[in-house]
């Protein structure tokens, strides 16, 4: 069987240049500019000497995935599924902003081994860890789909702190000058907690932005729905935030899916809101999103405010996440292909 070609999406300028083995670097760089303009094929790349494509046309490919399915809702927010080179499926989304601003949810992982129990991806298990220009890829399908992007979440299909490498070239392919020279600003890295990837971040010479997917501050009840807190610990976890702040200086957005009966009293709030006391955080608060396969409910909507009211007694920044992206199951924590669940 012969091996797929090499993808040249999600390479800088430099890298194409060492892949292909060009003598000229300057045919990296016009090679890089005609694939982040979105052309479609080699023989586009019409300064480019009929040689050199014809070798291009050979051994590489411009993507090394395909666009599976796309879908959109009224509520602009998109879902595109992908099919990767190697026969899986991984799910990204596109979600507009009332300023008619574009962000993709980016998936790292073919699904993912942390084991939330109000997640659907979860439910997948780990099939394999995404390259970076898989990553990126996914990016360049949303942007060829719906136009411009201005930011990026890395909060798709799998944990980004297990697959930190790629996920870190990625973002500087996004950022690099050598790359998209997008502001590092615009990207937003989710996380379960997993400590020693935030602390990786930490050393990392990178102003993204951090959010951190909490839900509850009750040790317990955490290490119950989250099986990550039985190695990384809610007291491990603030000093590695701590940690973060202290070199990266940046506000952390703390995610609380409110789920009724689990976190949603003013008690639950109240101890999130002491737990989180000497960070500077801003709550996210998202109703849970149901999904068939799990046994949770949604909060209703008193409780959700009484939530929200107790955050702000005590100080505490929060915003409310609209439900976007529910008719596609697009929704935080609904992704999963469902080729991928019974794979």
């Amino acid at each position: 069987m012969s091996q797929p070609k090499k993808s040249l999406t999600g390479l800088t300028a430099a890298e194409i240049t060492a892949a292909v083995g060009l003598k000229e670097r300057y045919r990296g760089r016009q090679i890089f500019e005609w694939i982040i303009k979105g052309v479609r094929s080699f023989e586009e790349m019409k300064n480019l000497p009929a040689q050199l494509r014809e070798q291009l046309e050979t051994s590489f490919t411009l993507m090394s995935s395909t666009v599976e399915v796309s879908s959109s809702a009224d509520d602009n927010t998109a879902k595109i599924a992908v099919r990767l080179n190697d026969g899986r499926l991984i799910e990204a989304v596109l979600l507009r902003d009332e300023n008619d601003r574009a962000t993709a949810c980016l998936s790292c992982q073919i699904g993912c081994a942390m084991g939330c129990t109000f997640c659907r991806t979860g439910r997948m298990g780990l099939k394999r860890n995404l390259s970076s220009e898989e990553i990126v890829e996914q990016y360049f399908h949303l942007r060829s789909l719906y136009g411009e992007i201005s930011n990026i979440v890395y909060m798709g299909m799998g944990e980004p702190f297990r697959n930190t490498d790629e996920v870190i070239r990625s973002v500087k392919f996004f950022t690099g000058a050598d790359g998209l020279g997008m502001s590092e600003r615009r990207i937003t890295i989710s996380t379960c907690g997993v400590v020693e990837g935030i602390n990786k971040l930490s050393r990392e010479n990178l102003q993204v932005r951090l959010a951190v997917s909490v839900v509850t501050a009750d040790p317990v009840m955490r290490s119950e729905i989250m099986p990550v807190t039985k190695t990384n610990s809610l007291t491990d976890l603030k000093a590695a935030l701590l940690n973060y702040q202290k070199h990266r200086g940046r506000r952390i957005t703390l995610e609380c899916a409110v789920i009724r009966g689990i976190n949603d009293s003013s008690a639950a709030a109240a101890q999130l809101a002491d737990w989180a006391d000497g960070l500077n955080v801003n709550v996210n608060v998202i109703p849970w999103n149901p999904a068939s396969e799990i046994d949770f409910q949604e909060p209703d909507p008193a409780g959700l405010e009484a939530f929200c009211r107790t955050l702000e007694r005590k100080k505490i920044p929060n915003t409310r996440r609209f439900k976007r992206g529910r008719g596609l199951n697009a929704a935080c924590g609904q992704l999963a292909t469902e080729l991928e669940k019974d794979g």
